[in-house]
C-alpha cells in the first residue's frame, strides 16, 4: 500500500500536470457562446412607418463554434389581454405574430456546446418610430450656415431634436457631435480655401434618431491658389537613361482655394528655347494622359533642360513649381535606403550623413512597379528620415523604389534604389542554359538571368548541379554579369547532365537541364603519327644528302656544313717554299731545273663516313667532327672565312689529317718556335688540283 506521504505527492502531481501539460497557443477548450448584445429594434419610415419591427445585435463569428441566433419576444405584461409570443431566426417581428403595447424581447446564442441569452429589452410599438435621414443644403454667404428639414413633418409627427457633425475633407475621423438644433447650424471662424463636410440626424417625439444623412459638403471663401504644384518626373526602370516623362499631381481641395480651371506647362530646352502649354481642365488632349489623380506629359523629355509647372482658378496663380532634369551618373548611396513591405503599405528609411542635408530643399521617395503599371512619389521635409506610402501593393511583384535629392535650385539627383516585394515566392525557370566551350576535363556554361517582372522574389544566387554529384552555388549580384560558370576536373570522354536554378528566400525554382560529352584525348594524340612521319622524312632527306655528298656530287641546295672541309693551300709553308723555287727558275732562261733536295709532301689520306645528325642538326656528343676550340682557331684565319659561316657552330669539324713536309719532319717535331709561326692550316689542309694550276 502506498504511504501517506506517496498520496501526498500524487495528489499534489494530479493538480500539476494538467498545467504542466498545456500547450501554448492550443485551442481554447469547447465552451458555450458568450451572451449576444441587447437587441435593438426599430420601425423604419419612409413615406409611411412599416408595421414590422426590425431589430439588431452584435454577432460574433467563430468559425471553430458556429453559433446559431434566434430572436425571442413576449407581451411585457400579461394581464394586458390575449398575447402572443415567438421566436425568429431572422431579423425581424412580423405584423402578424405580434400585438400592440408593450413588447419584452430578447436574443438567444446557441452552439454546439451551450446557449446564452441576452439582456432584455421592454419598448412601446409605438415608441420605436426611426425617420429617414434629413436632407441638408446651406448658404455660401457670410455667416456660414447649414439647413435642413425635419422628416417629422411629413409624417405627421411631433418634432423632435437632431444632432449635427462636421470635419474638413481631409479628415478622417469624425470628431464629437452637437445635439439639441432644430433646423439649422452657424458654423463660425472657418479657414479659407478650406472644405467641411456636414452629416445631420434627427429623431421624432418618442422615437429613435435617424441614421446620419448624406455627407454635405461647403468650401469657405474662395482665394488664388495656394502652395506649389506636386511636379515629378517619371524616368521609367531607371532614372538615368533620360527617357523621362513629365508627371503632376491635382491640387487638394484646400490648396486649390476651389475650381482648378487649367494647368500652365513651362518646358526649356538645352539650345536655349523655351515651349508654354496649357493644361485645360474641362478638356481632354492627345498631349496629356489623366488617370483621375495624376497627369503624364505624353511627349519625352529628352534635351530638356527644366520644367516648371502652375495652376490657376477664377481668382489667380499659384506660384511655379521648378524642376530640372536628373543628372546623369550612378547612384551616390546604394546602401542608404530600407524597405518594409506588405500588401496594404509601403515604409521606407533612409540613413545619410547630417551634413548631407544642409545642401538640398527636401527628398523624394518614388516607388515604381517592374511593368510601368504602378507609379508613386511623395514628399519629405529634408529633416525627415521615413516616407510612408499607403495603396494594394501585388503580391510576387517587384516594385523600385528610389531616393532622390531636390536642390533648392531644383536639381534632381539619385541617392539610393532598391527593389521591393509585398510577398515573395519560388521564381520561374531560367530562360536560357547551354554550354559554350567544351573541353577534355573542362567546360564553360552560359545562362541568360531569370528576368526581372518574373523572378517572383529577390534572386539570392544559382544553383548549378552536375549529375548528382555536386551543386555550386553562383551569385546573384549585379558584380556577376558574364553569367558564365566553369566546371572543372572533369573526366575526358564522358557524358555528363548538368542542370541550374535561381533560389529566393521561398525557395528553389524548376530545374533547367541540359548534356554535354568532354572530349577524347586522342584527339591530341592523333597529330603524334603524323609528326613521327615529317621526322622520320627529314632523316632520310638528311641520310640521301650525306651519300650524295660521298658520292663526291655537289648539291647547291645542301646547306653548307654538310660538306667536309676542303683544304686551302694559300697558306701552306710548303707551297710558298716551291713558288719561290718557281720564280727563280723562270729567271734563269726558262728551262727546268731540278733540285735533288726537294722532296714531295706526303699526304696521309683518311675515309671517314660523316656521323648522323640529330634532328635538330647537332652533331652526337664524342663524334669526329670539330670541338668548338677548333672552329674558334678556325675563325681566327681570314683565308677561310668564305668556307665556313661563323654562325654555324656545327660547320666546325676535323676531317682531314695534318700534311708534313718530309725535309722539315724533324725540324716540325723539335722545333716549337717554329710551329707557332706556321699557320693552323698547314696542320689541317692540302691544296686542291685547280689551287696548284694556279701556282
Amino acid at each position: 500500500m502506498a504511504s501517506p506521504k506517496t498520496k501526498w505527492l500524487l495528489s499534489i502531481l494530479l493538480v500539476i500536470l494538467p498545467d504542466c501539460c498545456a500547450v501554448e497557443g492550443a485551442p481554447a477548450p469547447p465552451s458555450p457562446p458568450s451572451p449576444p448584445s441587447p437587441p435593438e429594434c426599430s420601425r423604419q419610415c419612409e413615406n409611411d412607418c412599416s408595421v414590422e419591427i426590425h431589430c439588431i445585435w452584435d454577432k460574433r463569428l467563430d468559425p471553430q463554434n458556429p453559433v446559431n441566433y434566434s430572436l425571442h419576444w413576449k407581451p411585457a405584461h400579461h394581464e394586458d389581454g390575449p398575447s402572443t409570443s415567438g421566436t425568429s431566426l431572422g431579423e425581424y417581428i412580423h405584423r402578424e405574430h405580434r400585438s400592440n403595447g408593450e413588447l419584452r424581447v430578447w436574443v438567444q446564442a446557441r452552439n454546439q456546446h451551450g446557449s446564452a441569452k441576452s439582456e432584455d429589452v421592454v419598448f412601446n410599438t409605438e415608441d420605436i418610430i426611426k425617420p429617414p435621414p434629413p436632407k441638408c443644403s446651406s448658404s455660401h454667404e457670410d455667416p456660414f450656415e447649414i439647413y435642413w428639414s425635419n422628416p417629422c413633418h411629413e409624417l405627421q409627427k411631433l418634432i423632435g431634436v437632431c444632432d449635427i457633425r462636421h470635419r474638413t475633407a481631409e479628415d478622417r475621423v469624425w470628431p464629437e457631435f452637437e445635439s439639441g438644433l432644430h433646423g439649422s447650424y452657424t458654423f463660425m471662424d472657418p479657414r479659407p480655401c478650406t472644405v467641411y463636410e456636414f452629416q445631420v440626424r434627427c429623431s421624432c417625439d418618442r422615437g429613435r434618431m435617424s441614421d446620419w444623412s448624406a455627407i454635405h459638403r461647403m468650401a469657405s471663401e474662395k482665394l488664388a491658389p495656394v502652395g506649389e504644384v506636386d511636379v515629378w518626373v517619371d524616368c521609367g526602370m531607371s532614372p538615368t537613361n533620360f527617357d523621362c516623362f513629365l508627371a503632376w499631381k491635382n491640387l487638394s481641395f484646400s490648396q486649390a482655394c476651389g475650381l482648378i480651371l487649367a494647368y500652365e506647362v513651362r518646358i526649356s530646352y538645352n539650345n536655349g528655347t523655351e515651349e508654354l502649354m496649357n493644361v485645360p481642365i474641362a478638356k481632354q488632349s492627345s498631349h496629356f494622359v489623366y488617370d483621375g489623380i495624376k497627369w503624364h506629359l505624353s511627349s519625352s523629355l529628352k534635351d530638356v533642360s527644366s520644367v516648371g509647372v502652375l495652376a490657376y482658378n477664377a481668382v489667380g496663380p499659384t506660384a511655379s513649381s521648378c524642376l530640372v532634369m536628373p543628372i546623369k551618373g550612378k547612384a551616390e548611396h546604394d546602401q542608404a535606403i530600407q524597405l518594409k513591405m506588405n500588401e496594404e503599405n509601403l515604409t521606407v528609411f533612409w540613413d545619410l550623413p547630417s551634413q548631407f542635408s544642409d545642401s538640398l530643399r527636401e527628398y523624394v521617395v518614388q516607388y515604381k512597379d517592374a511593368l510601368g503599371l504602378e507609379f508613386d512619389w511623395i514628399k519629405v521635409n529634408r529633416t525627415q528620415t521615413t516616407g510612408f506610402f499607403e495603396g494594394h501593393f501585388k503580391r510576387y511583384t517587384p516594385y523600385i523604389v528610389s531616393l532622390f535629392s531636390v536642390s533648392p535650385s531644383g536639381e534632381i539627383r539619385e541617392l539610393s534604389s532598391l527593389i521591393g516585394y509585398s510577398l515573395q515566392k519560388a521564381p520561374s525557370t531560367v530562360p536560357s542554359f547551354k554550354v559554350i566551350s567544351i573541353a577534355a576535363t573542362d567546360v564553360t556554361l552560359f545562362w541568360e538571368p531569370v528576368p526581372l517582372p518574373t523572378q517572383n522574389g529577390h534572386i539570392l544566387y544559382y544553383q548549378i548541379g552536375v549529375d548528382t554529384q555536386k551543386v555550386y552555388n553562383v551569385s546573384a549580384s549585379p558584380q556577376h554579369k558574364k553569367h558564365t560558370f566553369e566546371l572543372l576536373h572533369l573526366s575526358p570522354g564522358q557524358e555528363y547532365q548538368v542542370w541550374i536554378r535561381a533560389v529566393t528566400v521561398a525557395g528553389p525554382g524548376e530545374n533547367v537541364t541540359t548534356r554535354f560529352e568532354t572530349k577524347h584525348h586522342e584527339d591530341i594524340a592523333f597529330y603524334v603519327p603524323v609528326l613521327i612521319v615529317i621526322f622520320l622524312l627529314g632523316v632520310i632527306v638528311i641520310s640521301l644528302l650525306s651519300a650524295y655528298r660521298r658520292e663526291n656530287k655537289v648539291c647547291p641546295l645542301m646547306p653548307q656544313c654538310l660538306y667536309v672541309k676542303v683544304p686551302d693551300p694559300s697558306n701552306s709553308h710548303i707551297f710558298r717554299q716551291m713558288e719561290y723555287q718557281i720564280n727563280e727558275l723562270l729567271t734563269l732562261n726558262s728551262f727546268p731545273v731540278y733540285e735533288s733536295h726537294t722532296m714531295i709532301s706526303v699526304l696521309e689520306v683518311v675515309e671517314r663516313k660523316p656521323k648522323a645528325f640529330y634532328s635538330d642538326g647537332s652533331s652526337p656528343v664524342g663524334g669526329d667532327w670539330c670541338s668548338q676550340t677548333d672552329c674558334q682557331n678556325d675563325q681566327k684565319d681570314d683565308a677561310v672565312s668564305e668556307e665556313c659561316d661563323r654562325t654555324d657552330h656545327r660547320c666546325r669539324t676535323e676531317d682531314y689529317s695534318k700534311m708534313v713536309d718530309s725535309d722539315d719532319r724533324e725540324d716540325l717535331l723539335s722545333s716549337s718556335e717554329e710551329e707557332q709561326l706556321t699557320l693552323g692550316y698547314e696542320k689541317h689542309f692540302m691544296p686542291t688540283s685547280f689551287e696548284i694550276r694556279e701556282v
